[in-house]
Parts: C-alpha cells; structure tokens; sequence
C-alpha cells in the first residue's frame, strides 16, 4: 500500500488572537489543534526549570516570537478541499509542509543505531534485534524508548552507563531514581545485579522501563518499578529505605541530586555507591560540595561534551 501522505498546516497569528483562531477552526469543524506559543513555551519552562539545567539555543530561537496553531488533513483532493472548508473565513497567513505516514512515528528510529558503551555493554534498539549481533564481549542491552525517553545516546547517560558497568557487582541490589526508560537500571541487572527498583516522576516510565525489562528477559520478580517524587514522599522514601542498596544512580538536573543528597545515605549499603549524572559541568562543583556535606565521599568523576558524572561512597 502506498504510504499515505498528510499536510501539517501552520495557522500564523498573535499570542493576543490565538486562542480566537483555534476557537474559529473548532467551529469550522478542525479537531486535533497544536497550539504554539512564545510566551507559553517559556512560562512552562520556568515553572519546571527543577527538571532541567538548561534549554537548547536552536530550540529557543525556533520558538521566539511564534504564535501559530497547526492541524493536519490529508494529501489529497479530498484533504485539500477540507483545508479550503476549514480555513473559511480565516483571513491569516499559513504554510503547509507534507508528511508521510511513517514520519508520524518511525522515521526519527533512523537516528537510533546499536551502539557500543564502556568496555561490555551493546545498545541495540528493538527494532534491530533480530538483525544485529552482538559483539563479542559485550552484553546487549535492548531497547526501545518511544518518543519519550533515552536511548542511551545521550552523553550524560553514556557517562552514568560506564559507571554503572564499573560499580555493578554480581548480586548486588541497585535502585534507580529518575529512570526514564529503564536504561541504567536494567543495564545493572544485564551486567549481574540480582534485583533493582527504579522510580520516575513521570507515570509514563512505568509502562515503558517494564516493556524494556521483558524485551531483556527481566521479570517482576527482579524488577520493580513506581512512579513518585522522592523529594517530596516522605512515605515513597521510607519505603525505599527499607532495604538498602550496593548502587543507587540518578541520571537526572543537579537542582534535584543536590537535595537527593540529603537522602541517599539512607538507601545505601555500608560503602555503597551513589552515581549520579545529566550534571551540566558548570554545576559540577555545587554537587561536589552537597554529596560531601551530606558524609558521601567522592570516589569518581567523569566528563564528556560539557556533562559530568560523578560517583560517592
């Protein structure tokens, strides 16, 4: 069957008449709107500027004075006539790019390609699992991540994987805060650990750090996963606490590892390993002297294209 194609049409406008254009092309019959909005965009970074340390230039620019609402319809006579209705009475600039159907979810897996991590470990996306052996020596870590969380490819996730290749132990317990996809904590299982616990803020990773253990034969008797807020459940923390752990890893913003460090003690082994990483290297100082306030000793670090990785005992 031939792909089919679509038009993503791009409605220009004000931040001050944005929301009467989208309200005009819901009552001409347009459903599915994404809105656009300068001002939006940076409120919601600043509301949530805790996850991160810092935004991308490209991306900044790209969203600077934008106000457009975008909807979609096919790439055809029909969609093209539907575009006319929709657009009736709507007197405002817009573009229209093409899509093809495969754009919507699987062309951007070409950027993702098995890749080799540390001295044992072998990144290979889902979709090349049947396809790719894995060299030897090295122990595959498959993956497939969605559109929401790493790959691996990052490079503050490739410093806290070669930690996590160094300070993994045969049968030792690892808890994962922040897990996104599952990527270090299921490494650590790939590499020996006897069981891990990974928890994210975000309730989406639950799903998706579980499919990634089934894709790597690791069940729920090894594996347990929660979504929460360790920096504001006393009840999540507590029980986390329960059972200590050889290795705890956070691949997360210095402005969360900074207070985390006022807790991990509490989740670790006597002389085990916190590996904390996705600390901007201007940061790098103010997370040395928290882990060392709160009685962790440093033991590693590690940089690479302006991130640091950094290990405590």
């Amino acid at each position: 069957m031939e792909d089919l194609k679509w038009l993503e049409v791009a409605v220009e406008t004000t931040a001050a008449d944005l929301e009467n254009v989208a309200a005009r092309l819901t009552m001409n019959g347009v459903n599915g709107l994404v809105l656009e909005e300068e001002g939006e965009f940076l409120r919601f970074l600043e509301e949530n500027r805790q996850y991160w340390d810092y935004v991308d230039d490209e991306l900044l620019e790209r969203m600077k004075g934008v106000s457009r609402v975008k909807f979609y319809v096919t790439d055809d006579a029909d969609g093209r006539a539907q575009l006319e209705q929709w657009m009736r009475g709507i007197d405002l600039p817009y573009t229209t790019a093409v899509l093809g159907e495969n754009d919507w979810a699987h062309s951007w897996q070409k950027y993702y390609k098995p890749m080799e991590i540390g001295k044992r470990l072998y990144i290979v996306p889902e979709w090349e699992k049947d396809t790719t052996p894995v060299p030897e020596g090295r122990t595959a870590l498959y993956l497939n991540p969605g559109l929401t969380f790493g790959t691996g490819s990052h490079a503050s996730t490739q410093l806290c994987l070669a930690g996590v290749e160094e300070h993994t132990t045969p049968g030792c317990r690892v808890l994962d805060l922040g897990c996104g996809s599952g990527i270090l904590s299921i490494a650590a299982l790939r590499l020996g650990a006897a069981e891990a616990v990974a928890v994210d803020i975000d309730p989406k990773a639950v799903g998706v750090a579980y499919e990634n253990a089934a894709m790597n034969d690791i069940g729920k008797d090894r594996y347990r996963v929660l979504a929460g807020d360790v920096l504001s459940d006393r009840k999540l923390v507590d029980e986390l606490a329960e059972k200590p752990y050889e290795l705890v890893l956070a691949n997360i913003v210095a402005d969360v590892i900074i207070p985390l460090s006022r807790e991990v003690r509490r989740f670790l082994t006597p002389g085990g390993v916190f590996l904390c990483s996705g600390i901007i290297d201007t940061r790098a100082e103010e997370v040395v002297a928290a882990l060392q306030r709160n009685g962790l000793t440093l033991i590693g670090r590690w940089e690479r294209k302006g991130w640091v990785a950094l290990a405590a005992r």
